[in-house]
C-alpha cells in the first residue's frame, strides 16, 4: 500500500556544504579507510560528548559486539536488558555466552530504571544494558551507573536513538563503561546510511580497540632490517585482563567519517528542531485523552521517534483510520524481545515485564523524520485530530 505519509524515510537531507565534504573526501582520502578523517571524526565526537576515548565503527551493532567481547563473560554469567528495545541491544551479549534477564520499563518514561534493574539482579549479574529509547535519556542514569560501579557490574549504554541528550550537561553515553551510538539512516544524523561510534571509559579498553576493530593489525615489536620483512605489519590477538580476544573488521570508511565530522556541527540544531516539532504536535492534541504522549521540553529528549500510548483499547481502530482514511502510515514498534521466535528458540522467553507488555499492546509510532516537509507534517497533525474526533 502506498501512503501519502509513509513511516519509512531517512533522517535528514544533506546541506550543500555536507555534499561538498563528501565529494572532497572521495577525491582526497588516501586510503579510503583507517585514515585522517577517522581520527578527526573520533576526536571531534569525543570532544562533543565530553569523553576521552571514542572509536568510529561501521554500525552501532558492531560497537555492541565489541562491548560484549570486552565483558568477558564466563559460564553462568547474566546480563540485564530491557525487553522493550531493538534486538541488537541484546543478542551480541548472548553470542558471547551471557544469559539475558529481561527488565521492565517504567510506565511514564517508557525506559528502564534503577528500580526495574534491581528486580532482575542475581549473584550472576555481570553486565547491565540500558537503552535511552525514543531519544530520551534515562532519568536516573547516574544512579544506575553508581549502583553498577558499587556492585562491580559493567554498564553498557545504548545511545543509538539519544545522541546529544544530557542530564546536568553530562551527555548520554558517558555514564557507563561503554557507550554505543548509531548513525544509521533513520537516526538524527546519518553517515550515508550506516555508521556508529563506541565510547569507552577506561584506557585498558581503548588500548585494544584499534586491534579489535581492525583484524588484529598492529605494529611489529621486533627490529626489522627492511620495511618489507617479514611484512608490512603484524597481526596479533588483543589481550584484556590476561585473556585473548578474537579480532573483527568493523571499520568505518573515510567518506562516512568526513561527513560525520561535518554533521556534528548541526546535531544540536537537528535535535532541537525535532523536539520543537514534537511539542507542537503533542500540544495541538492536548485536549484528546485518547493519546498519551511523553512530553519533555528540555535536552533530556531529542524525539528521535514520536510515540504515544492509546487508551481504551482503541489502538487498532485508530491505526486503521489513519491508514485507510488519511493515508498516514503509523506503526507499532519494539515487539518485546522475549516474544520473538529468535529468543524463544534460544530458551529466553521467560519475563516479568507487565509495563512492557501493556505499552507495546497499546502503543503507536508516528512518521517523524527530520526531512518531512512542513506541509506533510501539518497534514499528519490535522489528520490525527480528525481521526481522534471521529473515535
Amino acid at each position: 500500500m502506498d501512503f501519502k505519509i509513509p513511516f519509512i524515510g531517512r533522517a535528514h537531507k544533506y546541506t550543500q556544504e555536507e555534499k561538498d565534504v563528501i565529494l572532497e573526501s572521495v577525491d582526497n582520502a588516501v586510503p579510503l579507510t583507517q585514515g585522517k578523517y577517522q581520527n578527526e571524526f573520533q576526536d571531534k565526537f569525543a570532544s562533543y560528548i565530553g569523553s576521552k576515548y571514542c572509536f568510529a565503527v561501521n554500525n552501532a551493532t558492531a560497537a555492541l559486539e565489541m562491548s560484549a567481547q570486552m565483558c568477558q563473560f564466563k559460564d553462568g554469567d547474566e546480563f540485564i536488558c530491557p525487553s522493550h528495545t531493538f534486538t541488537a541491544s541484546a543478542y551480541p551479549f548472548i553470542k558471547k555466552g551471557a544469559k539475558p534477564v529481561w527488565a521492565d520499563i517504567e510506565k511514564d518514561t517508557r525506559v528502564i530504571s534503577l528500580n526495574t534493574i534491581k528486580k532482575c539482579m542475581t549473584k550472576n549479574t555481570k553486565a547491565v544494558v540500558v537503552v535511552h529509547l525514543y531519544g530520551f535519556i534515562i532519568p536516573d542514569i547516574k544512579e544506575i551507573a553508581d549502583f553498577c560501579q558499587e556492585n562491580n557490574i559493567l554498564l553498557i549504554e545504548d545511545v543509538a536513538q539519544a545522541m546529544g541528550t544530557s542530564i546536568n550537561e553530562k551527555k548520554a553515553g558517558t555514564f557507563g563503561d561503554f557507550g554505543i551510538f548509531s548513525f544509521h539512516s533513520h537516526k538524527n544524523i546519518t553517515t550515508l546510511g550506516e555508521g556508529g561510534m563506541l565510547r569507552v571509559k577506561d584506557k585498558k579498553y581503548a588500548d585494544i580497540i584499534p586491534m579489535l576493530r581492525h583484524n588484529g593489525h598492529c605494529a611489529w615489536e621486533i627490529q626489522r632490517d627492511n620495511y618489507w620483512t617479514p611484512a608490512m605489519g603484524n597481526v596479533d590477538l588483543p589481550e584484556l585482563n590476561g585473556e585473548y580476544l578474537m579480532p573483527n573488521n568493523y571499520c568505518l570508511g573515510e567518506v562516512e567519517c568526513a561527513l560525520g565530522i561535518k554533521l556534528l556541527d548541526r546535531i544540536d540544531n537537528l535535535n532541537k528542531e525535532k523536539r520543537d516539532r514534537a511539542l507542537k504536535f503533542i500540544d495541538f492534541l492536548k485536549d484528546f485523552d485518547l493519546l498519551k504522549f511523553h512530553r519533555i521540553e528540555d535536552n533530556t529528549h531529542n524525539y528521535h521517534l514520536l510515540v504515544a500510548y492509546i487508551n481504551d483499547n482503541k489502538r487498532d481502530e485508530f491505526m486503521q483510520k489513519m491508514s485507510e482514511d488519511k493515508s498516514v502510515q503509523c506503526v507499532v514498534q519494539y515487539y518485546p524481545l522475549n516474544r520473538y521466535d529468535l529468543y524463544k528458540k534460544l530458551g529466553f522467553s521467560e519475563s516479568n515485564c507487565p509495563n512492557t507488555d501493556d505499552f507495546f499492546d497499546n502503543m503507536i509510532s508516528f512518521p517523524f523524520h527530520h526531512m518531512m516537509n512542513d506541509n506533510d507534517f501539518e497534514y499528519m497533525m490535522q489528520s490525527t485530530k480528525k481521526v481522534l474526533e471521529i473515535i
